[in-house]
């Protein structure tokens, strides 16, 4: 049933008349906001009330013909709901009614007991929008709408043309009285369970007369000048933006707002109605290109998407940048001209690409940022951009794969950059106690989580998750942590004090560890759920060992290459004697190989179904392996191992013609005709690995798949458990540690949101898809031939007898001079139409190369005057649209 007086009262707001056009009706949101709150009597008292006039109690109940206690009773209901403003003026409580926003909506959606009970009231403040937003279309120049983008201090500092009511300062040093609040935005979308993650609580500044309400209506908090200055450093330290109510008039405003573009209301105009006006301060983005280096830091903070990486290598065929000839100035303004999707389909790549480094490494590490950054000396700084999507360094500088140096641009013109030695000397200051980056910790939400496994993956979605302040603890099985980098990875390729000491980072981020317990076997996850874990990682790890099911395979002698690495890595007692043959072509079965030989075997050899340009294993490790006097066999499969005394004594090798069919896949074809047998004492088996689950899946709705990988969201890696995610080789298959890394980035924004009331695991969130430039199309001619620095081969007569690492790091010299071979093939690139100038992209550059320019001079109006400016808008569009029809019409005709 509606009720008529709170559907008059929706109406008095929106300053419109029932019967009108413009009527509000019981299905708009303007009505659904008030009606599970406001009673017919209390919309009595609310249409005495005036807009921007303040009224006491008596003055209302004159009006209303109720008691003064009675209307005093109402009037006081509808302010702390939020349905009007209440101040206290000469001594006596004064209440009047302003705007839906800003306004009551957004002091309704601060009332958390009538939001929580009530979700329309959260959904009608998002539709609201929904429902005004396409109006705006093209209407407001800049300047004149209801909420504007103020851009942050620090990004305009150095621009002379700025005026005070630009700067954020100016608002806090004028006011005396100041409140802080949860934002109103993004605590709707969490009401709806549409939360992107970004912090919310106690994130927007009500001041004067706002900031009076708010607290006497205990939608906020008291605070000092001085704390509303660390809130804007805080909001600024978490990517977010500011914003201000606009209808004041010029240089005043009784809020700050601290946005992002993928949960406001307001940023909403720019990011999904592509009306960037209408909420956009004076400033625009500008990029140095000559300073920039495309680490991707502004891109990623950008609330509308309005950077992205490019290119700014010379061409053979000019890369044009896209003429944009129509606005919602000049232009029918309707659905097939927004982003519906703006808050799940941000892209970080101009459609033409951007450099190949940070587009191949899975991590997508700003290589070309941290060579720069190491270039100039400032190796912390580097660390800390390393560390930004990479805990493990000194680690990965050791094993990488390279992905990056493969398709460095550099090799088409000599040799690749020499990445990945440059990494490790940036990580080698991070194993000096006196040069280590410690993560500040950002917050601290304090919810117990729990991750299964110690290895890479684990590690990685620990330290993010610790950086947030989560009460994290790692369970590991084994007696030591690390997982495959610890047991997996011999000590002359990854030494074990350089995984310790950045694991130890860790622990000054308060994380705890578990070794030697099982879950599933000493403890239950239905266990740990009742000890208060909120959310679980699962990166257990592929350590178990594939065997061929061949015959002879459990006798004595016989061992898979994953457990000989384990008890030798576990410091057993391990002592190979007599030829050892390793079975397998990947970079696990050269390590084997390697790790034979330091252990006693006399002779070591190699089979493998690949030729040698097939192999897996990358090429230096093969050049390793062969220094070390190992002998590779290509192209030759096992047929049967021969034992006697339930020992091995030989294997039977049958050739291999083929390893793959046309289509790529995995369909050896061998000659049963060419055989032969090889005598040996120990054959140890590298063909792969595999899952061991044990119990901890028991009793849950957790599903594998085939090779019993886990089956999880591949985005989110949510599983068919809400509070169980996975990753690491436990989902996509044994893969390298930095890919492993990546994923458990991934997984703690997963669980950082999956925690967290009302949050989306999607919404707002950083798809991280890239895409490397065509190099095809590139003019690399005149560069220098500056040659790769190298560092001394390791002799492999002394190194095969070594479990220590012998391989040298870059001198600081070299470095140096490596880094100054980078071409810098990539670099920030601006729409300056979408950028709303809110500064953001600043605070995330190390390079100072990208800023503000001042574009535009408009200050805001006050709503008094603002309906003539309005009107005069309307026409001057209506015009501009007539007049581009009519071109379009003709070129149309004549074309």
């Amino acid at each position: 049933m509606v009720k008529e007086k709170v559907l008059d009262l929706a109406n008095k707001i929106s300053r419109t008349k029932r019967g009108s056009k413009t009527e509000i009706k019981p299905e708009h949101p303007e009505y659904k906001i008030l009606e599970p709150v406001v009673t017919e009597e209390m919309a009595e008292a609310a249409l005495c009330l005036e807009f921007r006039k303040p009224m006491s109690a008596e003055e209302v109940a004159v009006q209303c013909g109720k008691p003064v206690e009675e209307a005093a009773k109402l009037l006081w209901e509808l302010a702390v709901d939020g349905v009007a403003f209440v101040n206290k003026i000469d001594g006596v409580d004064k209440y009047w009614i302003d705007l839906w926003v800003p306004g009551h909506m957004e002091m309704m959606a601060n009332n958390k007991e009538n939001v929580a009970k009530y979700p329309q009231i959260a959904k009608a403040f998002s539709d609201y929008g929904l429902r005004k937003g396409p109006q705006g279309a093209g209407i407001f120049s800049v300047g004149t709408g209801p909420m504007r983008v103020i851009p942050i201090e620090t990004a305009i500092q150095g621009e002379t043309r700025r005026a005070s009511y630009e700067e954020v300062s100016k608002y806090l040093n004028d006011n005396t009285i100041f409140s802080v609040s949860d934002c109103s935005c993004r605590t709707s979308r969490e009401a709806m369970g549409e939360g992107c993650g970004h912090l919310k609580e106690d994130m927007c500044i009500q001041m004067g007369h706002a900031a009076e309400y708010y607290i006497r209506t205990g939608r906020g908090r008291e605070i000092t000048r001085d704390e509303a200055f660390e809130i804007i450093k805080k909001a600024e330290e978490n990517g977010l933006m500011h914003s201000i109510p606009n209808l004041d008039g010029p240089g005043e405003t009784h809020a700050i707002c601290n946005c992002c573009g993928c949960s406001c209301f307001a940023v909403r105009i720019a990011g999904m109605f592509l009306n960037s006006d209408m909420v956009r301060s004076n400033y625009v983005s500008k990029v140095d290109e000559n300073k920039c280096v495309a680490c991707g830091e502004c891109v990623e903070v950008c609330p509308v998407n309005a950077l992205k990486l490019g290119q700014k290598l010379c061409t053979k065929t000019p890369i044009l940048p896209k003429k944009i000839e129509e606005f919602p100035s000049n232009t029918e303004w309707g659905p097939d001209k927004w982003n519906a999707d703006y808050r799940t389909n941000r892209e970080n790549v101009v459609e033409t690409g951007t450099s190949p480094c940070k587009t191949q490494c899975p991590a997508h590490i700003s290589v070309q940022g941290y060579i720069k950054l190491a270039s100039q000396g400032r190796y912390k700084e580097a660390l800390e951009l390393i560390k930004h999507e990479n805990p493990f360094p000194a680690v990965c500088g050791r094993i990488c794969p390279k992905k990056c140096e493969f398709d460095c641009t550099r090799g088409d013109i000599d040799d690749p950059v020499a990445v990945d030695e440059i990494k490790k000397f940036i990580a080698e200051q991070d194993l000096n106690i006196a040069n280590r980056y410690v993560p500040k910790l950002r917050h601290e939400y304090g919810k117990k989580i729990a991750i299964i496994g110690g290895g890479p993956s684990g590690l990685s979605c620990a330290y993010y998750l610790g950086i947030d302040g989560y009460k994290v603890t790692v369970f590991e099985k084994q007696k030591v942590l690390g997982g495959m980098l610890t047991l997996g990875i011999p000590s002359y390729r990854l030494e074990k004090e350089v995984v310790n000491a950045e694991i130890d980072i860790l622990r000054e981020l308060g994380v705890e560890f578990k070794t030697g317990v099982e879950v599933g076997r000493d403890i239950s996850l239905k266990e740990l759920r009742s000890q208060g874990y909120e959310a679980f990682y699962l990166a257990i790890g592929a350590q178990a060992g594939r065997k061929l099911g061949i015959e002879g395979e459990e006798a004595e002698g016989v061992v898979t290459g994953i457990d000989f690495l384990r008890d030798v890595n576990l410091g057993n007692d391990i002592k190979l004697e007599g030829n050892a043959i390793v079975i397998g072509g990947g970079n696990v079965a050269i390590d084997v190989a390697r790790t034979a030989t330091r252990t006693g075997a006399s002779k070591v050899d190699m089979f493998c179904l690949e030729s040698r340009e097939e192999m897996p294993a990358l090429e230096e490790e093969i050049e390793e392996a062969l220094s070390e006097d190992i002998e590779i066999n290509n192209s030759w499969g096992p047929k049967g191992l021969i034992t006697e005394n339930g020992h091995v004594v030989a294997v039977e090798f049958k050739k291999c013609l083929s390893v793959l069919d046309e289509n790529g896949k995995f369909s050896p074809v061998f000659d049963e005709n060419d055989i032969k047998i090889v005598k040996t004492n120990n054959v140890l088996i590298s063909v792969g690995q595999a899952m061991d689950w044990g119990k901890l899946l028991e009793n849950s709705k957790i599903e594998l798949n085939p090779n019993k990988t886990i089956k999880a969201d591949s985005f989110t890696l949510q599983t068919g458990e809400p509070d169980v995610f996975a990753g690491g080789d436990s989902m996509t298959g044994p893969s390298f540690a930095i890919d492993a890394i990546a994923m458990g980035k991934e997984a703690a924004i997963s669980i950082h949101r999956y925690v967290q009331p009302g949050q989306s695991l999607i919404i707002g969130r950083d798809r991280r898809e890239y895409r490397a430039f065509d190099k095809e199309n590139l003019n690399l001619e005149g560069y220098d031939r500056i040659p790769r620095q190298k560092i001394d081969d390791v002799d492999g007569a002394k190194a095969k007898v070594s479990f220590k690492d012998l391989r040298s790091t870059f001198t600081e010299e070299q470095v140096i001079k490596e880094t100054e071979r980078c071409l810098g093939c990539g670099a920030t690139t601006v729409d300056e139409y979408l950028c709303i100038g809110c500064g953001a992209c600043t605070t995330r550059c190390k390079f100072e190369a990208i800023g503000l320019v001042r574009e535009y001079d408009a200050e805001s109006v006050p709503i008094e005057k603002l309906k003539p400016l309005v009107v005069k808008n309307i026409i001057k569009r209506k015009g501009k649209i007539t007049v581009k029809k009519a071109k379009n019409s003709l070129r149309r005709l004549f074309n």
